[in-house]
């Protein structure tokens, strides 16, 4: 049964405000990208203005391998969040992920708050929608429609168990999933891929979800939002609220999940999000095996702010950090940087 569209408006509301203003990232666990360092190449053999960050994903060219990952949407609110960062995606030239759009389905208010191709016309757009929906009545039709009516260019089904256990209105019912994300993936015609929130996916994992049809990963690893935390602060029972602190470690960090995923599924796009900060990050997500490095957090506070002066100047920095990165380290461009071998362990 889908969720009640005012019932998800106050969730999502209460999401924004309690990432925005409360500590919810783990205190000792890390993405794992602290552990590795670049080799300064003191003559790098090549000008800074011939560093570059074109690539492509889903078959379309974009200027960066970056990606605003998926966040927010249903309400007027969060609507203009989106719209916001559609508009610094687009004129960045990153993949844009779009929040859970459950309620989008019942609810012709809540889809225009993820109808945003008109300020991004360009640029890869990503659906996203619960997998444990396929266990609650979601169909094969409500998936198509979803894409169709945001002419988005591929799907993302988010895998999201210990959330969904906090949660109080969580769904947990994820049993037998494997076999109808393989339906879900043969009869769709435009590529279906997965992330988790925050806490990984491991190689394992995904070799058998390509092997049903899977068309990318989003690994989502640990070391940044944990949403055990964010949920506790949403939660109204003081056993759940004080078992959530068991979890604020828990996860495989992000660095981790892109290698053991990139091991078990070479040739399958890899996206590296979950506790990035910085440009650095990204080359080092990228060098490490990822196909593009996804920002969530980070980037949410201007775009809540309504700055877009603010939203783009913030890309821009990352773009540059990362470009700066490259060049300090000898690196012409996005394959050179994929195969690189100036990647090392801090401690080695």
């Amino acid at each position: 049964m889908l969720e009640r569209p005012d019932e998800t408006k106050r969730r999502k509301a209460e999401h924004i405000d309690i990432v925005l203003k409360r500590d919810v990232t783990g205190k000792t666990i890390t993405t794992g990208f602290e552990q590795y360092r670049f080799r300064h190449q003191a003559l790098p053999e090549l000008d800074f203005d011939a560093v570059s960050l074109v690539t492509s994903f889903l078959g379309k060219q974009v200027k960066a391998p970056l990606l605003i990952s998926s966040m927010t949407g249903g309400t007027k609110e969060t609507g203009e969040i989106n719209r916001r960062l559609a508009q610094a995606a687009q004129a960045r030239g990153w993949v844009l992920g779009l929040g859970s759009m459950r309620v989008a389905l019942e609810s012709a208010e809540a889809l225009e708050t993820f109808q945003v191709r008109k300020f991004a016309p360009d640029i890869p757009i990503l659906a996203n929608i619960g997998a444990v929906q396929l266990n609650k009545g979601l169909q094969v039709d409500d998936c198509r429609r979803l894409v169709d009516l945001i002419g988005a260019d591929g799907l993302v089904l988010h895998l999201n168990p210990l959330q969904e256990v906090f949660q109080p209105e969580g769904d947990t019912q994820f049993s037998g999933l494997l076999q109808k994300i393989e339906h879900l993936c043969r009869t769709l015609e435009f590529p279906v891929g997965v992330k988790e929130v925050g806490w990984g996916i491991h190689g394992p994992l995904a070799k058998a979800l390509v092997e049903r049809g899977i068309a990318f990963i989003d690994v989502a690893g640990a070391g940044g939002t944990s949403w055990s935390q964010v949920e506790k602060y949403r939660s109204h029972n003081p056993v759940r609220f004080a078992a959530a602190d068991a979890f604020r470690e828990w996860g495989i960090p992000t660095a981790q999940c892109v290698i053991d995923v990139r091991r078990h599924v070479p040739d399958v796009p890899v996206i590296a999000s979950g506790g990035l900060h910085h440009g650095v990050d990204a080359a080092k997500a990228i060098a490490l095996g990822a196909d593009l490095a996804g920002f969530g957090r980070t980037l949410l506070k201007p775009a809540a702010d309504m700055d877009l002066d603010a939203l783009m100047q913030r890309l821009e920095q990352i773009e540059l950090e990362m470009r700066i990165c490259m060049f300090a380290s000898g690196i012409r461009a996005v394959t050179e940087l994929k195969h690189t071998e100036k990647l090392e362990k801090a401690n080695g």
